[in-house]
């Protein structure tokens, strides 16, 4: 099924994995893919920022890509496919549908500048994928340096069909995603899926604002889940105080420069891949870093059990 604009829930957005040598390590693609289902994952994003996808080659992307599909069990995969080229992006783009993606995420070309160039942009790109294949739009300034106001978006939005999900992902952003919603109340205009990123580190406002969920590659997925469907079943502050137990992983996992290097070492600690390692150039934890990150887990583990024993007695 393709993507469009009911998507919710939480899409993870998947690490890639390596072994030691920086080789694609498909079989931990498998172990990772299970382990996310394990986690009660609503759907995939594949080939994110954080997903190393500017180190695959075009065949390993597809590699992956055809993996993680053959083996999600139904569930929607996104497949990011940003490229300084658009004739690549579109390339990749039909691909990645051909082998069963429900849509494409893309992020504007770094250096873009003004609100012309960027909606020029994106009409090059909608024109080159043809209108069939689902786009959610990457609003990640803090990488690409290229800012979105919100009423680029809803123009964007009112003249093209396909444009059916944003990846808010703005910081800070409350703001503005409360903007976007706004605007999409006015006579004939598209609601379209917002989901959030940033590690979730501010998933619960941004759910009180009309985010239908999150896209992003927290190691402690089941959480996000949990606090989504605590939300849907309008327990927002129960959903609140779960997340609140996570908050110093998922601030911790949000440090600039070595956030993929602790979520890749909490996968590994979890069972989920082979090898912690990025591929080339990447970041690596110290000593220190992993002592720090025993110590937060063990806390974790321990605000979980006081939680849980509270509960069982406000039940009893």
């Amino acid at each position: 099924m393709k993507l469009d604009e009911s998507a919710k829930g939480v899409f993870i957005i998947s690490a890639t994995p390596f072994s030691e040598n920086g080789a694609l390590d498909l079989q931990s693609v498998d172990t990772l893919t299970d382990f996310y289902l394990g986690c009660g994952v609503h759907g995939f994003t594949l080939l994110g920022m954080m997903g190393e996808a500017h180190k695959l080659t075009a065949e390993e992307s597809l590699q992956v890509v055809k993996r993680v599909i053959g083996r999600a069990q139904g569930r929607q995969v996104i497949v990011g496919v940003s490229h300084a080229g658009i004739e690549n992006l579109r390339r990749l783009s039909h691909e990645a549908m051909n082998a069963g993606a429900a849509g494409v995420m893309v992020a504007p070309s770094p250096g873009l500048r003004g609100d012309a160039a960027l909606y020029n942009y994106y009409t090059q790109v909608f024109q080159a994928l043809g209108p069939d294949v689902p786009v959610a739009y990457q609003d990640y300034p803090q990488t690409t340096g290229v800012f979105m106001p919100a009423v680029v978006f809803a123009r964007l939005v009112d003249e093209f069909k396909q444009l059916v999900m944003l990846k808010h992902e703005d910081c800070p952003g409350l703001a503005k995603l409360t903007h976007v919603r706004e605007l999409e109340k006015k006579p004939g205009r598209r609601r379209v899926s917002i989901l959030v990123g940033n590690g979730g580190l501010y998933l619960p406002q941004e759910l009180r604002r009309g985010a239908d969920g999150a896209m992003t590659g927290f190691a402690w997925p089941e959480m996000l889940v949990q606090v989504y469907e605590l939300f849907a079943k309008g327990h927002a502050d129960e959903a609140e105080d779960l997340f609140d137990i996570y908050l110093p992983l998922v601030r911790h996992e949000q440090q600039p420069g070595m956030g993929l290097a602790l979520r890749k070492e909490v996968l590994f600690r979890r069972g989920a891949i082979k090898c912690p390692m990025q591929r080339a150039p990447g970041s690596s934890l110290t000593a220190t870093d992993r002592a720090e990150l025993d110590s937060l887990v063990e806390r974790l583990e321990r605000r979980r059990s006081n939680a849980n024993r509270v509960h069982k007695v406000a039940v009893a």
